[in-house]
């Protein structure tokens, strides 16, 4: 019952959706990616919050790690970073998330730095609440970080409206700020076993961001190749403005990928790569993703709370520093895991000749 609720509230809610607004044309596509120039950057979480929610609530906000950190990225020549929002932060305190929001966004702008954001997220923890966050757990990657909305629509189809509101309040907000690059709906959509049971959601999100029109593209990032995503991927390729998608494997596979997303005659961006251990590195992806003029958006930046240096699935359970990171590429002081690794990024960018 509950999901026969849940689909007609989707049905309603999508009538004027995702036909209201045509997807940008190729033309489009392409003419806005050259406005942009090669994209480059992190997914970005200050070292001091271990989630969306402790990035953005008002207790735990913290510009000057922010401004600190993303002055380290202008050093590095990034120009571009992904960052996750939460709805418990909208519903919990509205106005002053999209005043966090705002203040994130002109921090971003001073340093050069445009914006990726992210709404919805199938991956690691279903359990969220608002207010004060867990501790990282000693060792473990991604410790605290929590879905959105998860599987709440299991059990609550009634909730759907109330994520409308907010997608549609965020993303009137910032329509035609140009601090802002891209929308990513919905981060790996059907993680964490849920495959098809988030393609409503990931239908109603596009619907919405269609509804509202927004100046800058809008994308949901392809992750999972397996027939069992066909559906999603499908889905996905077809609507989004501009094509996004994640690779944390090798060189030659990642080529493959590119080879069969170049067949959407549309802009790429990499919005996920660089997991040392897997060889997908700095030094192999970076400069490919440069020659092919794919965006390179690689996963963590300063190592902190979200423990990413340890690698998925791996616990470490003392907490001691790994040899080999997993992600992240500065600790909180702002030296390198590996100057090699700086060395080669501040060539691709042209801060080092």
């Amino acid at each position: 019952m509950q999901k026969i609720i849940l689909a007609a509230l989707i049905v309603v809610l999508t009538l004027s959706g995702v036909y209201a607004q045509p997807r940008w044309t190729a033309a489009q596509a392409d003419a806005w990616y050259k406005k942009q120039g090669w994209l480059r950057g992190c997914n970005f979480q200050p070292s001091t919050a271990i989630n969306q929610l402790e990035m953005f609530q008002a207790a735990t906000y913290d510009p000057q790690t922010i401004d600190r950190e993303l002055g380290w990225a202008q050093d590095l020549g990034f120009n571009a970073m992904r960052v996750y929002l939460h709805h418990v932060a909208w519903t919990s305190d509205r106005d002053g998330f999209k005043k966090r929001l705002d203040d994130y966004l002109r921090i971003s702008d001073k340093h050069g730095i445009k914006t990726i954001l992210v709404f919805f997220d199938d991956c690691w923890n279903e359990t969220y609440l608002p207010g004060k966050q867990p501790d990282p757990k000693p060792g473990i990657h991604n410790s605290g970080w929590v879905r959105d909305p998860g599987a709440m629509l299991d059990s609550h189809p009634d909730s759907l409206p109330m994520l409308e509101r907010y997608v549609k309040d965020v993303m009137t907000t910032f329509k035609t700020d140009n601090r802002i690059l891209l929308w990513d709906l919905y981060n790996e959509p059907g993680n964490n076993g849920r495959v098809n049971k988030s393609m409503p959601l990931l239908k109603a999100v596009f619907a919405w961001a269609k509804e509202v029109n927004p100046s800058q593209p809008i994308s949901a990032g392809l992750w999972s190749w397996g027939p069992k995503f066909d559906e999603l991927n499908t889905f996905q390729r077809e609507n989004s403005d501009v094509v996004t998608y994640h690779h944390y494997g090798y060189s030659d596979k990642h080529r493959q990928i590119i080879g069969q997303l170049r067949k959407q005659g549309r802009p790429l961006i990499c919005t996920e790569y660089m997991a040392r251990r897997n060889g997908s590195l700095f030094q192999t992806i970076m400069p490919m993703l440069k020659e092919e003029n794919i965006g390179a958006i690689n996963w963590g930046f300063v190592a902190g709370k979200t423990n990413t240096i340890f690698a998925w699935g791996t616990p470490v359970p003392d907490g001691k520093e790994p040899d080999l990171w997993f992600h992240d590429i500065l600790r909180k002081d702002g030296s390198p895991f590996s100057q090699d690794e700086i060395k080669v990024i501040k060539t691709l960018t042209g801060k080092q000749k």
